[in-house]
This record gives C-alpha cells, structure tokens and sequence, in this order.
C-alpha cells in the first residue's frame, strides 16, 4: 500500500534492529511511509537507518530506548510529541524470553521481561491509542506469538506475556470496532531471528532441530494484516496447524507437547542449526558482540539456568 502524501506519515516500530521489527521497517519504507525506529542500541540503529535509506527518501529517526526501563515508554512518546511527529502506525514488536524452568531463572530477568513484553507495550499502546481516538485514524500491530496460544513449560514466562498481548490486542480491536482504528495481532511460530540466542535456547530441539519461518515472511503477513484492518493474523501454515491442534487439546496435553520441542536437542555439534540465516539478525548480533567484547548487551544479570553471568539486549 504506496502512501499517497508521506511528509507526515510516521510509523513507530519497536525492536526495528533486527529480525521481524527490522523487516517491518523495510516494508513501510518501500511503501514510503517515515520511520521512528526504536531499539537499545543507537549505533546498530543508525546501521539500519542508514540501509534503508539508500533504498528509499522516506524520513528514518533513529531513537535509541531501553524498553527494559520503566521510563522508556514516556520517554518514546515525549521525544516524539516534541519533533511534532503524529504516529499513524504503532508496531510494538519489541519482546523477549527466557528458556529453562521457572525456579532456576532470577526473578528478575523474568520481571524484566514482563517489563518488555507487557507493561512497556501497553504503554506505548496507551500513549499513541489516545492520539489516534482525537485523530480518527490509525493502526496498531502487536507482536504475539504461537506460544499465546498454549502453555508453554521452559518458556513459562514468554509464553505467558504473550498470551497476554492476544487477549489484550483482540479484546482492544472489539473496543474500536466503530472507530478507524484497528488493532492487529500477529501470531508468528518459531522464527528465524535472534529471540534464540537472547532466550538462550539455542540449544533446543526447536532452533537446532525445526525449520523456523523466515523473518521476511512473517512480517509481510503482518504487514498485510495490518493494512487490511485485520484482528489477527497467524503466520504459517504449520503455526495455523499448531493454534488449531493446541484447541482440541488439554491444557495438559498442550503443555506436554510444547515442552517436548524445547527440551535440549540430543543432535552434537556441529549438527543442527548453530546461527540464524536471517542477515540482519546476524549483524546486529556481530554488533552486540563487537560492542562489548562478548555474546552480550549491556542489559546485564545472572542466569542461573545457565550458571553463568550473562547480559542481554
């Protein structure tokens, strides 16, 4: 959908960095819709807004925002109220998870992410929902996700926000059904982006083990649903088989079969998948590892699944 007039037609994408959100932003580009692009580190953002400008004229601002931090949402919607910017397109896309069993993981890491996934994306929906009520006009696409659909054991905490963000982004589409606004859902499967090495489960039967739907694919599905108004979208015909399996199942039943796929794989190295074909989740993975000098960001922790001090972005 090409936009007409795109001097003042801005979309905000969370986690624009890499991997869907980073495939977003290409698609509203082409369209030669503006871009706010948020994301923690602002060097690898300048990297992308610099990549999609050489493709397009649009207007691309970096802004560089720890959406770990509690501030971070008022922050986002200050800066961009101040540049006179109105945001026509919300993507909150930004997420993260946290494999192993719930008692080994610091608490937290798991609050932390409930920071992320939950509170920081219904701030930002409240914010900018509001300005689009006055304007009349207006899409939001939030990033769910296939484990919103079923416990999931070993992802207890990711699986749980999200299933937060489907109730929420479906019950909010019903509010402003009389309104011209609408509110999106994107319901991707396993994906080949970075969420792995982040979740530090790279090393499960899923990531090593199972294809991951391609970044590009699951955006345009979104990117589609989203420019027709649609609730909901799930992306892939084996994550549509998933959700419909997960519905004439038990809870039980469900959680059994989800843990199954992210247990440990027993394939060795160099067997299995061991990085993401996805190029821009790779540079800004080089980019985080350059940064600090190691696999990590400069959010930073202790992983007690894994033993070790680790950080993440």
């Amino acid at each position: 959908m090409k936009a007409e007039n795109n001097k003042s037609t801005y979309a905000l994408i969370t986690g624009a960095s890499s991997g869907i959100g980073y495939e977003l932003a290409k698609l509203f580009a082409s369209d030669g819709y503006n871009l706010v692009l948020v994301s923690r580190s602002g060097e690898r953002l300048q990297q992308v807004a610099d990549e999609l400008g050489q493709h397009s004229t649009v207007d691309i601002i970096p802004l560089a925002k720890d959406l770990f931090n509690s501030n971070a949402a008022s922050e986002i919607y200050n800066t961009v109220k101040q540049k006179g910017i109105e945001v026509e397109f919300l993507v909150n896309d930004a997420g993260q998870g946290e494999w192993g069993k719930f008692t080994d993981i610091e608490l937290k890491r798991s609050l932390d992410i409930i920071q992320l996934n939950i509170i920081s994306l219904v701030s930002l929906t409240k914010y900018f929902l509001n300005d689009m009520i006055a304007n009349n006009r207006g899409r939001i696409l939030q990033l769910g996700s296939e484990a919103g659909k079923m416990p999931m054991p070993l992802l207890s905490i990711y699986a749980a926000t999200k299933a937060f963000v489907v109730s929420f982004g479906e019950a909010l589409a019903n509010e402003l059904q009389d309104t011209n606004i609408t509110i999106t859902v994107l319901l991707p499967g396993a994906s080949d982006t970075d969420f792995f090495h982040k979740a530090h489960a790279e090393n499960t039967v899923t990531y090593k083990e199972q294809k991951l739907a391609p970044a590009e694919d699951v955006a345009k599905d979104g990117y589609e649903a989203m420019m027709s108004g649609e609730s909901s979208v799930i992306s892939g015909t084996r994550t549509k088989m998933n959700v419909f399996k997960s519905k004439l199942m038990s809870d039980e039943s469900n959680a059994a079969s989800s843990r199954n796929v992210m247990e440990p794989s027993d394939e060795i190295e160099p067997k299995g998948r061991v990085r993401s074909d996805h190029a821009p989740s790779r540079a800004a993975r080089e980019h985080i590892n350059q940064t600090t000098g190691g696999e990590s960001g400069d959010y930073s922790t202790t992983s007690s699944s894994s033993g070790s001090s680790a950080k993440y972005i």
